[in-house]
C-alpha cells in the first residue's frame, strides 16, 4: 500500500466533519445572546436527561421490581396455603391475614374464565414487573388491571378449582413517589436557567450598546456610551471611546488648520481683486479677473472637500421635501425632472451634508444630460437614492476613477462655468461614507448614468 493513500484516507473524515459542522452552523442562532443561552441550556438538558434516564432505568425500575416481587410473594404464599387447605374456615383465616398483615383484599370465587386482556399503558413498568413475577412464582394463568383504579391494582389468578381475586394498593407494588425527584430536578433547573438568563442579559446588554455606539459613530451620529459590564467589555469600551476622541480631535485639528489656510488664501485673493479693481477695464483685466474667480471657486471646493461637515448633528430629515427642492432647482435651470419616494420618507442624516451630496450628483447629471429622474427607496436597513440622467454616461472601467479627487475625464477637462475642479463626486462619496454608506455608479434606464447613494437608517 502506498504511503500517499494515508493522507487521503484521513482527509475523508475531516472533510465529512467540516461539511457536518457547516450544515449545523446554518441552523444555529447567529446572535451572541442566543448562543450563550445554548451554551448554558444544552449541557444542562443533556445532564438532566442522563440523570433522569439512569434514575428511571436503575433506581425506579429496581425499586418497582423489588416491591412487585414482595407483593407477588405474598400472593404466592396465600395461593399455596389455599391449595393445602381449601376449607371455608381456612379461606376466612387467609382473608383476615391478607387484610391485616399484607394489606391485600382477598376473594375466592368459583372457577370462571379470565377477563379479556386489557391494553397496556404507555409506562408499563408495573405490568412488566407483576407479569414477570407471577409467571415465575405462581405459574398459573392470570389477569392484571393497573389502569382501572389509579390507586389500586387488581390481580386475578386462575387456580385449579377456583379464581383468586386480589386487590392491592398501587404504592405497595410501585415506586409512586419517584416523580418527586424529577419535579425537584426540573424545578431547580428552571430556577437556575432563569438566573442564568438574567445574568446573561446583563452581560450581553453592554456589548449590544457598544456595538450600537460604534454603528452610530460610523453613521456620523452622536455616539455617547459609558463603559460598563464585564472587565473585557469595559476595556473594549474604553478603547472605543479613546479612538472616538482621537478621530474627533484629528478632525478638529484639520478643520482649524484648514480654516487658517482658508483665511490666509482668501486674504491674498482679496488683495488680487483690489489690485484688479484699480487697473481698470481691458482685455487683460477680464482674463486675470476670470482666473482669480476660478481660483476662488477651486479654493472653496478644495476646502469643502477637506473640511467636510463634521460639525453638523444628525437629525430626522424628510427625504420627500429634500428631493422636491432638488427638483425645483433642476427645473429652474431648464431641465425636466421627476422624483419618486417609496416607503418611509423620514431618515436620520446630517441634512445639510446629505443635501450637498445629492446636489453634487444632480449637478453632475444636469451638466451632461437634459432629463433627470430622482428616486428614493427606504427599507428596514437602508435608504437608497438613485439619480438617473440621459447623458453619455461613464464607461465601466472609469466609474471608480471619477471618485478620486481632482480626477477629470478627457472630455470633461474644462473650467468653463465653474465646472472641472474634479471634486464633486469625491465630496459626494466622502459625505455618503461619513454616514456609513457609499455611492455606486451604473448604467441608467434613461440611457445615461445612474448614481446610487446608499446609507444605513
Amino acid at each position: 500500500m502506498s504511503l500517499s493513500f494515508f493522507p487521503a484516507y484521513f482527509e475523508r473524515p475531516r472533510t465529512a466533519w467540516r461539511n457536518f459542522a457547516r450544515n449545523v452552523a446554518e441552523y444555529m442562532p447567529k446572535g451572541l445572546y442566543a448562543r450563550s443561552l445554548l451554551i448554558v441550556i444544552v449541557p444542562m438538558v443533556i445532564l438532566q436527561s442522563a440523570i433522569a434516564y439512569f434514575f428511571m432505568e436503575r433506581h425506579w425500575q429496581l425499586v418497582t421490581f423489588r416491591l412487585s416481587t414482595a407483593v407477588v410473594q405474598d400472593i404466592a404464599s396465600i395461593a399455596d396455603l389455599y391449595r393445602a387447605n381449601p376449607s371455608p374456615d381456612n379461606v376466612v383465616m387467609l382473608q383476615k391475614i391478607a387484610s391485616s398483615r399484607m394489606g391485600l383484599d382477598l376473594r375466592f370465587t368459583g372457577r370462571e374464565p379470565l377477563p379479556p386482556t386489557l391494553p397496556k399503558p404507555f409506562f408499563s413498568i408495573l405490568d412488566q414487573a407483576l407479569s414477570r413475577e407471577i409467571s415465575t412464582q405462581i405459574r398459573r394463568p392470570f389477569w392484571i388491571d393497573t389502569v382501572g383504579k389509579s390507586s389500586l391494582v387488581e390481580i386475578r389468578i386462575q387456580l385449579e378449582d377456583s379464581m383468586m381475586r386480589v386487590v392491592a394498593r398501587r404504592n405497595a407494588a410501585y415506586a409512586s413517589n419517584s416523580h418527586i425527584f424529577l419535579v425537584w430536578m426540573v424545578g431547580t433547573s428552571l430556577v437556575l436557567l432563569a438566573v442564568s438568563v438574567a445574568f446573561l442579559r446583563n452581560q450581553i446588554r453592554p456589548i449590544l450598546r457598544l456595538a450600537q455606539a460604534a454603528q452610530d459613530f460610523g453613521k456620523g451620529r452622536d455616539a455617547e456610551w459609558s463603559p460598563h459590564g464585564a472587565r473585557e467589555v469595559r476595556q473594549a469600551g474604553y478603547a472605543f471611546m479613546e479612538m472616538k476622541r482621537r478621530i474627533e480631535r484629528a478632525m478638529e485639528q484639520r478643520t482649524a488648520m484648514l480654516n487658517g489656510v482658508s483665511h490666509d488664501l482668501r486674504t491674498v485673493l482679496t488683495r488680487f481683486k483690489l489690485s484688479l479693481a484699480l487697473l481698470g477695464d481691458g482685455p487683460e483685466f477680464e482674463a486675470v479677473q476670470k482666473d482669480v474667480e476660478e481660483m476662488q471657486r477651486m479654493l472653496e471646493a478644495y476646502l469643502a472637500f477637506a473640511r467636510g461637515d463634521a460639525g453638523e448633528v444628525a437629525e430626522p430629515t424628510d427625504m420627500r421635501i429634500l428631493l422636491e427642492e432638488l427638483k425645483a432647482d433642476a427645473e429652474r435651470q431648464g431641465h425636466p425632472a421627476q422624483i419618486e419616494v417609496s416607503g418611509e420618507s423620514t431618515v436620520i442624516v446630517r441634512p445639510d451634508a446629505f443635501k450637498r451630496c445629492l446636489v453634487n450628483l444632480v449637478s453632475n447629471a444636469l451638466r451632461y444630460g437634459n432629463k433627470i429622474e430622482i428616486s428614493a427607496v427606504r427599507d428596514a436597513r437602508f435608504l437608497t437614492v438613485n439619480v438617473d440622467d440621459d447623458g453619455p454616461g461613464i464607461p465601466a472601467n472609469e466609474r471608480e476613477d471619477v471618485f478620486r479627487p481632482f480626477y477629470q475625464r478627457d472630455e470633461a477637462r474644462t473650467l468653463e462655468e465653474g465646472f472641472g475642479t474634479g471634486l464633486g463626486l469625491a465630496i459626494a462619496r466622502d459625505i455618503a461614507r461619513s454616514h456609513g454608506g457609499d455611492i455606486q455608479l451604473a448604467q441608467s434606464p434613461l440611457g445615461g448614468l445612474r448614481a446610487s447613494v446608499r446609507v444605513p437608517v
